[in-house]
């Protein structure tokens, strides 16, 4: 939080410690310090996050990056390692996923979706600051406004149910419900996300989630029954299962 208050790095505030704030520094600095106390993540705070070694201009209406996500990226880097694929980052909120794809492949297309106009203005900002010129940003709820023939779909969906504990601790408070919640089991926009997919995705597309360490088995069971398989689940940093695969074996006439 100094070092947004200062636009200075930490090793500036290492290299200068006998450094003496402004009134003003010092009051903008008491003032978040005050608003973390309360729980507001660091992040809103100074409006920005690091992930996949990007830093990515964030905000109250976007879900904040997290580490395990990029499990999700390191996937889809492994089974889509091909030149000139189209891909679609569903629910894109700040554009992490799209942009740390956009950065690996130039050379793909890819879609950045999302039904919040306000996420999607942070979208925009983030795609201009790292330069992405091969994301395309479209307003859409999930799938409705977006291109066919896509060779894979990544998604970190909402998938906290109604009544889950976490949504009254740590981060979670803050965040924006309409990212978190998803239905009375967590499992709706799953559903939804699917349905659409079988009708966007290429024969033999693939399909990534996101989802809760203990949904692996119903997320499986709803890719298998429209139409998926050779479905897989992987494991995210803390060694729980997190991130499941499928691959689309729907025509859509």
């Amino acid at each position: 939080m100094l070092s947004f208050i200062l636009k200075k790095n930490r090793a500036y505030l290492y290299t200068y410690p006998e450094k003496i704030l402004s009134p003003s520094e010092l009051k903008n600095f008491q003032d978040l310090i005050i608003q973390r106390t309360k729980g507001l993540p660091i992040a809103y705070l100074i409006n920005s996050k690091e992930f996949w070694s990007l830093e990515l201009a964030i905000n109250s209406h976007t879900l904040i990056p997290r580490p395990e996500t990029e499990v999700l990226i390191q996937t889809v880097l492994k089974y889509l390692d091909k030149p000139n694929l189209r891909i679609a980052d569903f629910g894109t909120g700040s554009g992490a996923i799209a942009i740390a794809l956009s950065k690996e492949h130039p050379d793909w297309k890819i879609f950045a979706l999302d039904y919040s106009q306000e996420a999607l203005e942070i979208t925009q900002k983030n795609i201009q600051k790292h330069q992405c010129q091969n994301i395309k940003i479209i307003h859409s709820d999930w799938g409705q406004n977006c291109p066919n023939e896509l060779d894979a779909i990544v998604s970190n969906p909402p998938y906290l149910s109604l009544t889950d504990p976490h949504l009254s601790s740590g981060d979670l408070r803050f965040e924006p419900r309409s990212a978190l919640i998803s239905g009375k089991f967590g499992l709706e926009d799953f559903e939804k996300i699917i349905l659409d997919s079988q009708k966007l995705l290429k024969p033999e597309g693939l399909l990534f989630f996101e989802h809760g360490y203990e949904q692996a088995q119903a997320v499986a069971d709803l890719l298998k029954n429209n139409h998926f398989s050779f479905i897989e689940t992987l494991r995210d940093l803390n060694n729980l299962d997190r991130v499941s695969i499928g691959k689309n074996l729907w025509t859509w006439p």
